[in-house]
């Protein structure tokens, strides 16, 4: 496979370290939620106008081979969305792993994660949402912009998304995982398909896409098949330091 890999083993993603990130303990044989992201590597971010649309687009990610996707709260009805397609498997068999972003509030964190939600994201520093994350031992991605915020959030989970990301484009992600070597950082905003190998480049993790993704099945498959790596087996030998 062409283009950039995660940093770990050549052709496959960055395995997560039991007990080095706060949040849900995956079961034997199972990959923690940074883990599917980063061999995914595109996270779709859904913004739709109801509950259908984003369960309609879901199950197409799915079904095209796409495990991981985060819906988000300014969907009327996410909640029910969520509820819905949280049980669903993608298309190789694997369970769907649904997120909520735009979680802003302890109200929107406790409701995510009571319909369901295998992760939390957020797109500015949130507290709250911290705070309800660590009491329920959920996997929280918290959002920021500054180094300080970026930093923070890597210092509470091991990741954090930089949001708006095309403001400072890939030589900003370059910069913040030469210091932040071990973050899974997940770049989101204003950036298209078509850009994401220079994002994966320059260091990010994954990259969060909320719009231009192709509609016609075939194509949507074909371009998670290019960007996908192996997820880590529950066997494989973790990486020391990783997502800490």
């Amino acid at each position: 496979m062409s283009g950039s890999k995660p940093r770990s083993m050549p052709g496959s993603a960055p395995d997560f370290v039991p007990g080095s990130v706060p949040g849900s303990v995956p079961g034997p044989g199972a990959c923690h939620p940074y883990a599917v992201i980063a061999a995914q590597r595109l996270l779709p971010v859904l913004r739709t106008p109801d509950a259908e649309q984003a369960v309609r687009r879901t199950t197409a990610l799915l079904a095209a081979g796409c495990r991981a996707v985060e819906l988000t709260t300014s969907t009327p009805g996410w909640a029910e969305a969520v509820a819905r397609t949280v049980p669903l498997a993608d298309a190789h068999g694997r369970p769907a792993l649904i997120g909520v972003g735009t979680v802003t509030g302890a109200e929107q964190a406790e409701a995510a994660l009571d319909a369901g939600a295998g992760f939390l994201v957020s797109p500015h520093p949130a507290p709250e949402v911290r705070a309800v994350a660590r009491r329920r031992h959920a996997v929280f991605i918290e959002g920021g912009f500054t180094p300080g915020e970026i930093a923070a959030a890597v210092r509470a989970a091991g990741a954090a998304k930089v949001f708006p990301a095309h403001v400072g484009g890939p030589q900003f992600i370059r910069s913040l995982t030469a210091v932040l070597p071990s973050a899974l950082i997940l770049p989101t905003g204003g950036i298209r398909p078509a850009e994401v190998r220079d994002w994966l480049d320059a260091g990010a993790g994954a990259v969060g896409i909320g719009s231009g993704l192709p509609d016609r099945p075939a194509e949507l498959a074909a371009l998670f098949a290019d960007l996908a790596v192996p997820e880590p087996g529950a066997e494989s030998e973790p990486e020391p330091g990783r997502w800490r």
